[in-house]
Order: C-alpha cells, then structure tokens, then sequence
C-alpha cells in the first residue's frame, strides 16, 4: 500500500490585526486540506486568515496539509492540545471526491459535535448553489474546549460559513448565544 509522505507546509505565524478589536478576541489556526494548494494559490485559507484578523481575532497558525487523514488528525490533534488555539477553521476535503477526508479525520476527535452548524450551512448554502449543496459534507464540533469548523474549499464556500455562521458565533457580542462564554468558561 502507498503511503503519501507527511507534508505540511506552514504558511504564518503569530499574526494579529491591531486595527478593529472585539471585547473578547481568540486565538485561532486555520488548515487548508488539499494535495494541489500552495501558500500563493490558498485563495480560501487566505480568505479566512483575513476575515479572522479583520473580526479583531489572532491567528496563531496557518498551514496546507495533504488530504489524508492522519495528517489531518495530528495537526488539528495539536492544535486541540495547545492552549494557544482556541479555534480551528478548516476549509476543503468535505466533498465526495476519492481523498475527501476531513470529516473521517477529524470528527473522531470532537468531544461533541455541533450538528446545527452543518445543517444551517447547508441551507444557506442551498441559496446560493441549489441542490449542490447536498454534496458538502461540512461540520463542526468542541474538543478539549476547542471550537473546530470544517467546510469546503471553494471561496465562495468559506465566505458563505464565515458570513452566516462562523462570524457570528465567535462574536462575544452575538446574543442570544455564542461560542466565546464556551471557549472561555462563561
């Protein structure tokens, strides 16, 4: 049997938009799942990487990793593990293609999944695509108090969960409820 070699290729570090603050700003990493994305063609880790800072949120992390699904696992597995990461957004690899693998990779590791967040993902998504939509496989889930969302790898697809969902949930402001008072202990 063929084994890929591990590849990750680590894109930036440390980075934190000192423009527009929010009261409660976290600590995040964002994952790209593909075999072809480079640090210039990531167009959607890219994407999330500055919808992130532009919220006033830090982004610890930012890397490519091949789809497989034990690279996934030990990423993201060291991700959940450090405190310094809140929260994890990845974005391709939920579709049906043959190396389409996050949610096999990474749903194993949720303490609790947050099935709303696929559901409510597909719906908008319906507006925009139509009955394409049933082919994303997006998820979400809580792992050692780690809030990790999966979604697609177009662009279109990540501005569609950052806008309609993900923004909102890691707004401290967002009433009636948000992921921060989970994350911090509220």
């Amino acid at each position: 049997m063929f084994r890929a070699p591990f590849v990750v290729t680590l894109i930036s570090t440390s980075t934190r938009n000192e423009g527009l603050q929010l009261s409660v700003a976290l600590k995040t990493a964002v994952l790209t799942v593909s075999d072809t994305r480079t640090p210039d063609t990531d167009t959607s880790g890219a994407f999330l990487e500055e919808a992130l800072l532009a919220a006033g949120h830090e982004v610890t992390d930012r890397r490519i990793v091949i789809d497989d699904i034990y690279q996934l696992r030990a990423v993201v597995s060291a991700w959940i593990a450090d405190p310094d990461v809140e929260v994890v957004l990845t974005t391709g690899g939920t579709g049906f293609s043959g190396r389409d693998s996050t949610p096999e990779a990474l749903a194993p590791l949720f303490d609790k999944m947050i099935d709303g967040f696929g559901e409510s993902f597909r719906a908008l998504s319906f507006a925009e695509i139509g009955s394409s939509t049933v082919q994303s496989r997006a998820l979400a889930g809580l792992a050692n108090g780690t809030v990790i969302f999966c979604v697609p790898g177009s662009t279109g697809a990540c501005r569609t969960a950052w806008e309609g969902l993900i923004r909102d949930q890691l707004d401290s402001e967002h009433k009636p409820c948000n992921f921060v008072g989970v994350l911090r202990g509220h």
